[in-house]
């Protein structure tokens, strides 16, 4: 009990005094998780919609592998990535090996198929006769998809907090890509993991309070965003 103390006062005393140390890696956190959570969106939301709105053949084959790497364990994400950026990897000459950006290719790897299958179950949650009905009551087929994105709004959003909640809480695929470097790749997550090597564990409870702070900001944040009449 002595120990969550210890680290909840070394929490406040941490952001009280304006540790750089640990606003540089706050930063870089918010930096990473977030930009990955965007790429993610980005190419997540389209093909879960797809998913859900277009027949296809192989679309159940898709499906499978969608929800398969909503699963997909984050060291070997961060494994496969780690053999593409090496230098005698086929993206080796880019020198992207223990950089930020490798770190965001990474988590937006494991995020994009919970984005996608999140959002493929909102839609799909829908009753389909509505895009019927809506197609026979003369609207376009972008109109009808624009509609039910906008019914399936709650769960949409529900796949962005997901894939955040993801990332900003990952670990292996971080430290594989990123190596935890001082000022460079050192995120929250990995801060954790090397105070608890070192032994400090008040430190490291500080620091993971503080991701829990951000992270639960966050969501309420989007949880907020999520109940809101006005947004689409």
């Amino acid at each position: 009990m002595d120990t969550f103390i210890q680290g909840a006062i070394k929490a406040l005393e941490l952001l009280i005094s304006g540790n750089s140390d640990v606003f540089q890696v706050m930063k870089l956190t918010l930096t990473v998780s977030g930009t990955a959570t965007v790429i993610s969106v980005f190419f997540g939301v389209p093909l879960g919609l797809w998913l859900a709105l277009e027949d296809f053949v192989g679309k159940q084959a898709l499906t499978s592998l969608v929800h398969f790497g909503m699963g997909l364990p984050p060291v070997v994400v961060g494994l496969v990535v780690s053999l593409f950026l090496w230098r005698s990897g086929p993206l080796g000459n880019l020198g992207l090996m223990y950089t930020p950006t490798a770190m965001i290719v990474a988590q937006a790897m494991i995020a994009c198929p919970i984005i996608a299958g999140f959002s493929f179950a909102a839609i799909v949650s829908i009753n389909p006769k509505l895009r019927l009905r809506l197609l026979s009551m003369g609207a376009m087929p972008w109109q009808a998809n624009w509609l039910l994105i906008k019914e399936a709004k709650l769960g949409l959003i529900a796949a962005v907090i997901a894939g955040f909640g993801r990332v900003i809480s990952e670990v292996g695929a971080s430290m594989m890509v990123g190596g935890n470097i001082k000022g460079q790749t050192r995120v929250l997550t990995t801060a954790v993991v090397m105070e608890v090597g070192k032994g400090n564990y008040d430190v490291a409870l500080a620091i993971a309070l503080i991701l829990l702070i951000i992270a639960y900001s966050i969501i309420v944040s989007l949880t907020l965003l999520q109940h809101d009449k006005k947004i689409l």
